[in-house]
C-alpha cells in the first residue's frame, strides 16, 4: 500500500497502480495514469458524507482548473474567502453543494451552469445586459439564435 500524499490529501491510500523505484536521490514511486486517479477521487469527494474540507476543497478546485479568483468569482465571494475555506474548511453549506455540482458537470462534461454563472459574473463586472431578441415560430416564441 501507498500513501499518495502528493495529492494534498492525507486519507488517500493506492492498493497498486504504482512502481517503486530507486533514484540518484532515493527511493521513488511513480503513479500509473494520474489523472484517472484524480478524476476518481475528485468523484469520491463530490459524492462523500458532510462537508468538504478545506484540503478537499481546494483539491477539487484545482482538478476544475480554477483559481481561487475564478471560483471565488464564480460563488460571489472574494478570492480571500475561498483561500480561508480551504484554509479552515468552514465553507458554506451552500458553497459546499455548489462546488461540487460544478466539478461534476465539468467532469461529464455539461457546462451550462458554467456558462450561465459566467454570463452573470461579465454582466456584475460592468459588462452591458444582453439583448433578449425573440422570434415566432409557428404558434410559438423562441429565443432567436
Amino acid at each position: 500500500m501507498y500513501h499518495y500524499r502528493e495529492c494534498g490529501l492525507r486519507n488517500v491510500w493506492l492498493a497498486n497502480g504504482y512502481e517503486d523505484h530507486a533514484t540518484p536521490y532515493g527511493s521513488g514511486v511513480s503513479i500509473h495514469d494520474v489523472e484517472g486517479l484524480h478524476r476518481e477521487i475528485a468523484r469520491g469527494l463530490v459524492a462523500k458524507v458532510g462537508k468538504l474540507t478545506g484540503a478537499e476543497l481546494r483539491f477539487l478546485r484545482q482538478e476544475m482548473r480554477l483559481s481561487q479568483a475564478k471560483l471565488a468569482a464564480i460563488l460571489g465571494n472574494e478570492a480571500q474567502t475561498v483561500a480561508l475555506w480551504e484554509k479552515r474548511g468552514q465553507q458554506p453549506k451552500m458553497a459546499d453543494r455548489f462546488i461540487r455540482a460544478i466539478y461534476r458537470e465539468q467532469i461529464e462534461g455539461n457546462a451550462h451552469i458554467i456558462q450561465m454563472i459566467e454570463r452573470m459574473i461579465d454582466r456584475d463586472l460592468g459588462e452591458t445586459e444582453p439583448r433578449l431578441t425573440l422570434q415566432q415560430d409557428g404558434d410559438k416564441w423562441r429565443f432567436a439564435a
